[in-house]
């Protein structure tokens, strides 16, 4: 009977992963980081449990009670990732339905709803979990944006080869305002859009005490900022500046991209424009991080009808901030913005499914590139001419 343990430690993880518990907070919190790889990586947790069933069935005669054990917790584990993983696949359709219903399909952008639509594999987020450096991206790591020491510093990727009047996409990281990184979330996009051409940033910003609000979205204008003063120095055509975030980082993206130009979390560079062209946001939370106050510290208080467009994702399992919280900060944004607001739910996944370049994660690059396609499709004169793949782009439309 001890060769069960060899088996069930997969069962285990897969039943959190395919049905975590919302409360209490503390076992939803548990169930989350033990179900996490299984719900992003199913195929390499089905790898682990028939490896873990052939070694636990050599040494059990068959037809005894522990075989028998063993057999029955492999067939219903088995079951489960494939629940798991047909979820994971479902991640491509709900994205395409997604983009369709808000921005339309057709022109140029028909082929990528197609390829989303088809539930189309891709194989090397499969077999391969951590995002590829691609050889054609180059990293400039810790480069200072501000006074606060380690925690005002960027990386930014760009293409090797990449010339003049590069669109930027800027990444702010999660961990709840209290930890959390630029080198962690989102690797995956941030290099495929590199080696697209595109400059991209992800930045630190203040976190515990010295980041309350509203230091961190100071932090995040002032990436902005250093964009815009920086732009000849690296390439950089910031008439197109694309926010994005996780988490955390998602609050702060939403409310860059909806407090441009605002005097108040501007200080010392009141006269930089800290418009932007889009926002996307990652499981984000919409909430308030203090108590009533003045100025208030929810997106939610910032709506207003010259909002630029968002792109929001969202896990529909996620069990530390739950979707319908961010179905209905979209659906606040959408009564009064006059740009689109996609909003994209994920059967299935869960928080942090940026963390690794997953199947599901794949689908949602995907249709991130279908989204600023379309950004960069509004905003290109029709008869420009393009460098390298990269349109000159006017600037947004701002309040």
């Amino acid at each position: 009977m001890s060769h069960v343990l060899t088996v069930a430690p997969v069962a285990v993880v897969t039943l959190a992963a395919l049905a975590p518990p919302r409360r209490p907070r503390s076992v939803a919190n548990l169930a989350f980081w033990l179900g996490y790889l299984v719900n992003e990586f199913p195929f390499l947790a089905f790898c682990w449990l028939v490896a873990s069933t052939l070694l636990a069935l050599a040494s059990e005669r068959r037809g005894t009670p522990a075989g028998v054990v063993i057999v029955a917790l492999v067939v219903l584990t088995a079951c489960a990732l494939a629940r798991i993983m047909w979820r994971a696949l479902l991640a491509g359709p709900s994205v395409a339905g997604a983009l369709s219903r808000d921005l339309g399909v057709g022109g140029a952008t028909k082929a990528s709803d197609d390829r989303l639509a088809r539930r189309r594999l891709p194989t090397r987020a499969v077999i391969w979990p951590l995002p590829l450096g691609a050889r054609r991206v180059r990293r400039i790591a810790n480069i200072s944006y501000g006074p606060a020491g380690r925690r005002n510093r960027l990386d930014l990727y760009r293409h090797r080869s990449c010339s003049a009047g590069a669109p930027v996409l800027i990444h702010f990281h999660g961990g709840h305002f209290r930890t959390g990184g630029k080198s962690r979330e989102t690797q995956a996009l941030l290099r495929r859009y590199a080696s697209q051409g595109w400059v991209c940033i992800s930045a630190n910003y203040r976190v515990r005490r010295a980041g309350r609000f509203p230091a961190s979205l100071i932090d995040a204008k002032q990436v902005i900022a250093w964009v815009r003063h920086h732009a000849a120095e690296y390439g950089v055509d910031s008439s197109l500046l694309v926010v994005a975030g996780s988490s955390a980082g998602a609050h702060l993206a939403s409310m860059a991209a909806l407090t441009p130009n605002d005097p108040r979390f501007q200080p010392g560079f009141e006269q930089t424009d800290t418009s932007v062209s889009a926002a996307i946001c990652l499981y984000g939370f919409y909430g308030s991080r203090e108590p009533a106050g003045s100025p208030p510290s929810s997106p939610r208080a910032y709506l207003h009808r010259h909002a630029p467009p968002f792109f929001v994702v969202h896990g529909e399992n996620d069990t530390l901030t739950p979707a319908p919280l961010a179905l209905s900060f979209v659906e606040e944004l959408r009564a009064v913005s006059m740009n689109p607001v996609v909003y994209a739910q994920l059967p299935g996944a869960q928080h942090s499914f940026d963390l690794l370049h997953s199947v599901r994660f794949e689908y949602v690059i995907e249709g991130i590139e279908r989204f600023t396609s379309w950004v960069r499709h509004r905003h290109d004169p029709p008869d420009a001419e393009r460098n390298d793949g990269l349109a000159p782009l006017r600037p947004a439309e701002i309040r």
